[in-house]
């Protein structure tokens, strides 16, 4: 029988893999088993990471309107100001009031003096 070789794709779907791990440093960018692992690795990870990314901005926002709430004389806690805002129906969400109390804590004071 004569000798058959093979084809190029293989070597295509490797080579599009080797790509996506280029940066990666030793045998995770190297060895094709190893890079094969690492792919699937770095893509389950973003798609983690997308939804905890969301989780950890909330939490910012919170820890700064609440800083923010007690820095100055506001005597109630967070959670009584999200609960005074819901009762008065003011639709104000959590990224907007952090960069309120970022960039001008007298507007935050003057909502929160209105709502309580």
């Amino acid at each position: 029988m004569t000798r058959i070789k093979r084809g190029y794709i293989a070597r295509r779907r490797r080579t599009k893999m080797r790509f996506f791990v280029s940066g990666f440093r030793g045998a995770h960018s190297k060895v094709t088993q190893t890079v094969i692992q690492q792919r699937i690795r770095a893509l389950f990870s973003a798609h983690r990471d997308r939804g905890r990314k969301k989780r950890d901005f909330r939490r910012l926002w919170i820890t700064r309107i609440n800083a923010a709430i007690r820095a100055e004389s506001v005597y109630y806690r967070y959670s009584t100001l999200i609960h005074n805002l819901y009762r008065k129906q003011l639709l104000l969400n959590r990224k907007i009031l952090a960069q309120i109390a970022i960039l001008n804590r007298n507007c935050l004071y003057m909502i929160s003096k209105a709502i309580y």
